[in-house]
């Protein structure tokens, strides 16, 4: 049986699902498109800070505390699939994506909850 630092350091190696995700509002068909490279912490975060009355967007946070949690899905969108090379750095490549699905959805207005940038 393997110790607990080994199975540690297991974890920590084996890579994250990435990619963008949304949290969509039922009633109104509002959403909120975001990037990460851990999906599912992401996930369990902007839970939490619905939850708490803790999330950074306060449009979001307003429609999440009036409807309740029951009337907004979280789904994964898209995955970026690991490279080999451990010590990749995802981060643009993850911008890039965020960026084609905010064009392709188009969140802002009364169709979602982002700020259209000048």
């Amino acid at each position: 049986m393997k110790d607990f630092k080994t199975l540690k350091n297991i974890y920590k190696q084996t890579p994250r699902p990435m990619g963008i995700y949304r949290i969509k509002n039922r009633s109104s068909g509002k959403i909120y498109i975001g990037k990460a490279t851990d999906l599912n912490g992401k996930l369990n975060s902007e839970k939490f800070q619905l939850r708490n009355n803790m999330h950074m967007n306060k449009e979001l946070q307003g429609d999440f505390n009036a409807m309740g949690e029951e009337e907004f899905t979280f789904e994964v969108l898209d995955r970026l699939q690991p490279k080999e090379d451990p010590h990749y750095d995802y981060g643009y490549d993850l911008q890039t994506l965020e960026v084609i699905w905010l064009e392709k959805l188009q969140p802002f207005g009364s169709k979602g909850y982002h700020k259209k940038k000048p």
